[in-house]
């Protein structure tokens, strides 16, 4: 049986593992792509990783997130939180896309798990 999960994030993307770790995380949770469907949505500071050609002195994420891109996972960034950030208008990363609360609360409900970083 196929499970849906939800990988919420509102880490920042540089400054603590809390990004990195949901990435490890989404990563190995589709590398299960019989067993589960994996959909990100990033809110607060973690919106800003949709950015492309961030430089990072430690370990990129760019490439994780790109991997998860190039394996159709779906992620959406909360529009609120990118205005905020003054990413409305900026290119994101192919695939990423914005979305609203609506988004989340869909995603939610038809989720069967949601893990929050």
């Amino acid at each position: 049986m196929m499970q849906k999960i939800l990988l919420v994030i509102h880490a920042a993307p540089y400054g603590s593992e809390r990004c990195r770790s949901a990435l490890r995380v989404a990563i190995s949770l589709a590398d299960r792509d019989q067993q589960a469907q994996v959909r990100l949505f990033l809110m607060s500071d973690a919106t800003t990783l949709a950015l492309p050609n961030q430089e990072d002195a430690g370990e990129s994420l760019l490439p994780m997130l790109n991997e998860l891109l190039a394996r159709n996972v779906p992620v959406k960034l909360c529009r609120t939180c990118a205005q905020a950030r003054g990413l409305l208008g900026l290119t994101l990363l192919a695939g990423c896309e914005i979305g609203t609360l609506d988004d989340l609360s869909d995603w939610t409900l038809e989720s069967d798990k949601v893990l929050v970083f």
